[in-house]
């Protein structure tokens, strides 16, 4: 890891605290402050109420800040400009990156968050620019050690070298709330000691009075803009504030430790309590390269591509199946261990997803990809995108017309980016709105695809996201997602067996996809109350392809037996032609389950022991029956009176059913 870049000393008096109620405040305004300073118990709680009562009688100290944030921005994309103008853009580039670096980190930590969300962008950001984004990482300039031996002999009520056998001389990084040390506890374990910068919630707490009170404005003087971005602005403030408190960032790592910690290839490091408090922070120390340091990786022989998609399902699996994700993915806070597992370091920043917006998320994923923009765009209402009284009719070719395009030819080219692209451009033709949820998911999902670009430039998220989908949708036993399923696989009382085929194939490319799970959960749903409506189907597609596939056999002997004796051969009828299509994909079904890992023909006995034994199978083979020679006395009934029609009455090729009986198609 790089040499971090030490500042010039500081006084231990730079640990600044908000100062105390100023006289000319009128007392009704008093009870309102309540604390906001870096020693306050309850700092770490946002409160945008007390905010807002703090700073709204201290406009000099908020105008300063406009002007600290104002002026370095102004010059910036000045020079930028002047350099396009003289042509020298590209020789100028390398310095004004520098000075794009710098001037992100003097603004403090709310802005170098900002540019840590650009540095994972190769797409967008050049690469000198983004080199030096990098650095926001976890580059930054560290504060002095006594200030950092201060926090930690205050917050856990002893020196440091009374806790700690070893501490790095010197921070090995240093990040926007926080720097963090290498040390070994007196028992011999080796950890990462994190301790917070001083005078953070007042730098943070007057950025975030600026953005909302800016935020305000827009969303009250900018009509076209409907989304909530006081509530947005809210939603990150809320989870940055969370992040300064290192014992919720331990009982996150803990929680996040629980719910995927058991997958294979995902390591979180262990907190150590007894030498952790609300400023610093003892983990268990990770041995890691970043991921997205490809040379240093690959000279390990870990495969970095790979390890992206583990992180992709992992996220997956915090967007979709849990609800509790990681919200700041950066490149700083992603490991490659040296067993090659994906290590996660950072826990701050941590965002929940209520369960109605998970199953809708995935609803939303299935319909886009099937293109079925009717039910994405009711998708949109459930996941409160539009209102439950918004007029969908127009809504719903420009959806198509959009995303259309961003899907290209199939799922191998979507991109996470491009879609949400796209969406941008919907809000200010249609009554859209971002719930603040979606903002951490966003900025969440664009991260990683970013890092995962950096690595493979050919990288689609949405591409490896998609058989994570179809695996929930084949075993997830939840109501939400047994109506999407069933959906997607009937349209227009007809079943979509490439649906099923293609939900199968990418099913079975999920690490975690357990065929036995998918067919014992398969009969369970069949069998149960809600899979009535499937086996109504399922009984007239059964008797649908055991009724093609006999007129089809009786057709071929038929043939061959004209062509023996020497008469005319026949054409295929059309219906033959068009249902062998349904005959080709439950070829390829089974094809497809013969290949999936786990797959054994001897794991089938039971399970068809078991349908032959339920009743509801037994009922379901009378229906078959019964529908089967149902088809076959029609027909003998069309054909037989087709037979007595008189010739002039009845053309050669007159094929329709009679009006007097019921039609033919009635039970097809």
């Amino acid at each position: 890891m790089s040499q971090t870049i030490l500042p010039p000393e500081l006084p231990t008096q730079e640990i600044v605290t908000i100062e105390s109620q100023p006289r000319h405040i009128p007392e009704k305004h008093r009870e309102n402050l309540g604390p906001v300073s870096d020693t306050a118990p309850e700092s770490w709680r946002y409160n945008p109420d007390k905010i807002n009562a703090y700073y709204r009688y201290r406009p000099l100290r908020v105008i300063w800040r406009l002007l600290e944030i104002g002026l370095p921005l102004f010059w910036f994309f000045f020079r930028s400009w002047m350099d396009k103008i003289n042509g020298n853009s590209d020789r100028n580039l390398p310095k004004r990156a520098i000075q794009l670096r710098e001037m992100l980190t003097s603004l403090g930590p709310t802005y170098i968050k900002v540019g840590q969300a650009l540095s994972t962008r190769p797409d967008l950001v050049p690469p000198s620019y983004l080199n030096e984004l990098t650095a926001l990482q976890d580059q930054l300039p560290s504060f002095p050690n006594e200030v950092a031996y201060r926090f930690i002999e205050e917050e856990l009520g002893a020196t440091p070298t009374e806790i700690y056998a070893e501490l790095s001389e010197k921070p090995i990084a240093a990040a926007s709330l926080g720097q963090v040390y290498q040390g070994r506890l007196k028992t011999g374990e080796k950890v990462a000691v994190k301790v917070q910068r001083p005078d953070l919630t007042r730098r943070i707490t007057l950025d975030i009075y600026i953005m909302r009170s800016l935020a305000g404005w827009v969303q009250k003087n900018i009509k076209r803009v409907r989304s909530n971005l006081v509530a947005i602005t809210d939603e990150l403030a809320s989870r940055i504030f969370e992040e300064m408190n290192y014992c919720q960032e331990g009982k996150n790592a803990e929680k996040f430790a629980e719910l995927y910690g058991h997958l294979p290839e995902v390591y979180v490091p262990k907190i150590y309590w007894e030498y952790t408090g609300r400023r610093v922070l003892t983990m268990e120390w990770i041995d890691g390269t970043k991921l997205t340091n490809l040379p240093a990786i690959q000279a390990q022989g870990i495969d970095a591509t790979h390890l992206v998609e583990v992180g992709v399902n992992c996220s997956l699996r915090q967007l979709l199946e849990h609800g509790f994700f990681h919200a700041d993915p950066h490149p700083g806070n992603l490991l490659a261990t040296r067993d090659g597992k994906l290590a996660y370091l950072d826990f701050g920043m941590m965002s929940e997803i209520k369960p109605y917006q998970r199953y809708g998320l995935i609803e939303a994923v299935v319909h886009l990809v099937n293109r079925d923009f009717e039910a994405l765009a009711d998708d949109y209402v459930k996941l409160e995108f539009l209102t439950p009284d918004t007029d969908l009719t127009p809504i719903i070719p420009a959806l198509a017309q959009v995303f259309g395009n961003a899907l290209g030819a199939s799922v191998s080219e979507l991109n996470f980016k491009s879609l949400t692209d796209q969406m941008s451009e919907m809000m200010y033709e249609f009554p859209f709105r971002v719930p603040a949820y979606y903002a951490l998911i966003i900025r969440s999902m664009v991260t990683l695809e970013g890092i995962a670009i950096g690595i493979d430039p050919n990288f689609k998220v949405l591409n490896k996201a998609y058989p994570y989908i179809a695996k929930r949708l084949l075993t997830d036993s939840s109501t939400e997602l047994r109506s999407s399923l069933r959906d997607l696989l009937f349209r227009d009382e007809k079943f979509r067996w490439n649906r099923l085929e293609n939900l199968l194939r990418n099913a079975k490319n999920s690490p975690d996809y357990n065929f036995d799970n998918v067919l014992n959960q398969g009969v369970d749903f069949l069998f149960s109350d809600r899979g009535s409506f499937i086996r109504e189907k399922l009984v007239d597609e059964v008797v649908n392809a055991l009724d093609i596939f006999g007129r089809r056999t009786w057709f071929n002997l038929s043939t061959v037996v004209r062509e023996q004796v020497g008469l005319a051969v026949q054409e295929t009828p059309p219906e033959l032609r068009e249902n062998s299509q349904s005959l080709e994909h439950i070829k390829n079904i089974i094809k497809i389950l013969q290949e999936t890992p786990g797959f054994d023909p001897l794991r089938l006995l039971p399970v068809i022991n078991r349908l032959l034994r339920n009743s509801e199978t037994q009922h379901m083979g009378q229906q078959v029956a019964e529908k089967l020679i149902q088809k076959a006395f029609v027909r003998f009934l069309r054909n037989l009176l087709l037979e007595t029609e008189s010739p002039q009455n009845r053309s050669p090729h007159n094929w329709e059913t009679p009006k007097s009986l019921p039609p033919a198609t009635t039970f097809q």
